[in-house]
C-alpha cells in the first residue's frame, strides 16, 4: 500500500497525440491529479477568421489527420446552414458512407493497435506471439477497408477532396462500389471476432456518469437530436447553450461541462442512448454483446467502438447495394451573411461547429467544440477515483492501470506515436 506517491507520466503511450499525467498521494489520499494535454495551441478558431467560407471545410480537415473527414463534414454542415443550402438525398448518403469509412478505419486502429496489447499483457503489437499474428493481419485488413471506402466515396481517407459544400464533385463507379462491397463482406467475420474479444474482456471501472450524444434514426453519426442520460433533449442549434467552457490552467485544451456538470461523449454514450438504431444485421449477430448496454463501465467504450465498426460495415453494404448513383445538378452556392451550426458524431464523440459569415462570404467568428475536450474533466475525475483502488499495486502496475483507463476513452490530442517515459520523485 502506497501512502506517499508522486507519479509523472510523460507522453502517455498508445494514444493520439501528447498528454502527460501528474498524480500526488499524501497519507494514502489523493491530493492532486492533473491530466495535461500538452499539444501546443494551434489557434484554429483564430486562424479561420477572414478565410473564405467556400474553402473552409478543406482547411479545418487539417486540424486532425485521424478525424479529418469528421471535421470536414461538420464544417460543411455548418456552412450549408449559414448559406441556407439543402443537400440532396444522394449527397447525404455519400456523407454517411464517408463517415462509415472513417469510423471503420479509426476504431480499428485504436482497438487493434492501441488496446489489444493491454488485453494480452503486451507493450505493443510488435510483441505479439505467433498465436496472435492473425489479429495483426486482421487489423490491417479491417483498417484498409475503411480507408478504401473513404477513397471511393470521398477521394481520400485523410483530407478528402471530393466532398464540397452542397454536393460531392465525383460519383463512384459501379465497379468501384461492387469491389468495396466485396471487401466489406470479407472482413465482417474479423469484426465479429473483435467484438467477442472485447465482450470477454474483464477490465472494469464503473462510475455513474451523464452520457451525452447526438441520437440519429439510423445510427449514421449525422443529423438528429442531442440527448443525455439524465433525460435532457437539445436541438443541434441549441447545444452551446447547455455547455460551460472551463479553462484548465495546466492543460492546452479547454474543458467543458454539460448543464454545469461533467459528462461523457463517444461510442459508449452512443450505445447507451441509441443502440436501437443500429443496423438490423448488427443487432442480430451481436445480440449478446448489446445486452451489456447501457453500461457505466468506461472500458465498454472500446466494446462499443467494435460494435460500431460492424454497424458501419453493415449499413454501408446496404446503402451501396440498394442505390444506383447518378450525376445530378449541384445546388447554387450564393454568398450571403449568416450563421450556421453543424453537429455530428465524430469517432470520439459529439463535434460542434458554429460559423458566422459576413456578406463577402468570409468567416467573422467560429466556435469549435472537440470531443476529447468535452471528456477531459471526466477523464481526470475518473483517474482520481481509480487511484485509491490500485494503491496496493507496484509502481509499474499503477502506471499501466492509469494508462489503460485513459486509453479506454480513445482520446485524440493529435496524431503521434510515443513510448512511455516515467519520472518518479
Amino acid at each position: 500500500m502506497h501512502n506517499e506517491l508522486d507519479i509523472t507520466l510523460e507522453n502517455i503511450s498508445k494514444t493520439e497525440g501528447h498528454a502527460d499525467l501528474d498524480v500526488k498521494v499524501v497519507g494514502g489520499k489523493v491530493t492532486d491529479v492533473k491530466l495535461k494535454i500538452s499539444e501546443n495551441k494551434r489557434f484554429f478558431t483564430q486562424a479561420i477568421r477572414d478565410k473564405p467560407l467556400i474553402g473552409l471545410p478543406q482547411l479545418v480537415s487539417r486540424i486532425c489527420g485521424t478525424c479529418s473527414i469528421a471535421h470536414l463534414t461538420c464544417c460543411t454542415e455548418a456552412a450549408e446552414r449559414a448559406l441556407e443550402i439543402v443537400p440532396s438525398d444522394q449527397t447525404m448518403l455519400f456523407r454517411k458512407l464517408s463517415m462509415y469509412g472513417l469510423m471503420i478505419r479509426d476504431h480499428a486502429m485504436h482497438l487493434y493497435l492501441f488496446v489489444l496489447p493491454d488485453l494480452f499483457g503486451k507493450d505493443s503489437v510488435l510483441e505479439f506471439d505467433e498465436s496472435q499474428h492473425e489479429l495483426v493481419h486482421q487489423a490491417f485488413d479491417v483498417k484498409g477497408v475503411g480507408n478504401n471506402l473513404s477513397k471511393i466515396i470521398a477521394g481520400r481517407s485523410v483530407h478528402a477532396t471530393i466532398p464540397q459544400i452542397g454536393s460531392f464533385s465525383k460519383i463512384p463507379k459501379k465497379d468501384e462500389t461492387d469491389k468495396i462491397v466485396k471487401e466489406l463482406k470479407g472482413v465482417r467475420s474479423h469484426v465479429i471476432e473483435l467484438v467477442d474479444i472485447f465482450q470477454k474482456c474483464n477490465f472494469e471501472f464503473k462510475r455513474s456518469s451523464n452520457f451525452v450524444v447526438l441520437t440519429t434514426k439510423d445510427f449514421s453519426f449525422l443529423e438528429g437530436e442531442i440527448r443525455s442520460s439524465t433525460g435532457t433533449k437539445v436541438k443541434e442549434s441549441d447545444y452551446w447553450d447547455f455547455l460551460t467552457r472551463v479553462v484548465i490552467p495546466y492543460s492546452q485544451a479547454t474543458g467543458f461541462k454539460f448543464e454545469g456538470k461533467e459528462y461523457m461523449v463517444g461510442a459508449l454514450s452512443r450505445l447507451n442512448l441509441n443502440k436501437d438504431a443500429l443496423h438490423k444485421d448488427t443487432k442480430r449477430d451481436l445480440s449478446d454483446a448489446l445486452k451489456m448496454f447501457p453500461s457505466d463501465n468506461v472500458y465498454h467504450n472500446n466494446l462499443a467502438q467494435a460494435i460500431e465498426i460492424l454497424h458501419s460495415i453493415d449499413h454501408s453494404i446496404e446503402l451501396l447495394e440498394a442505390n444506383e448513383f447518378k450525376e445530378e445538378s449541384k445546388p447554387e452556392v450564393k454568398i450571403k451573411e449568416g450563421q450556421g451550426i453543424g453537429v455530428i458524431e465524430a469517432p470520439r464523440g459529439t463535434l460542434y461547429y458554429m460559423l458566422s459569415v459576413n456578406s463577402e462570404g468570409k468567416i467573422k467568428f467560429g466556435n469549435l467544440v472537440i470531443p476529447t475536450a468535452q471528456n477531459q474533466i471526466k477523464m481526470e475525475n475518473d483517474i482520481r477515483e481509480l487511484i485509491p483502488q490500485i494503491l496496493d499495486k507496484n509502481r509499474e502496475e499503477i502506471e499501466l492501470e492509469l494508462e489503460k483507463l485513459i486509453r479506454a476513452y480513445d482520446p485524440c490530442m493529435s496524431c503521434a506515436s510515443h513510448f512511455l517515459k516515467v519520472n518518479w520523485r
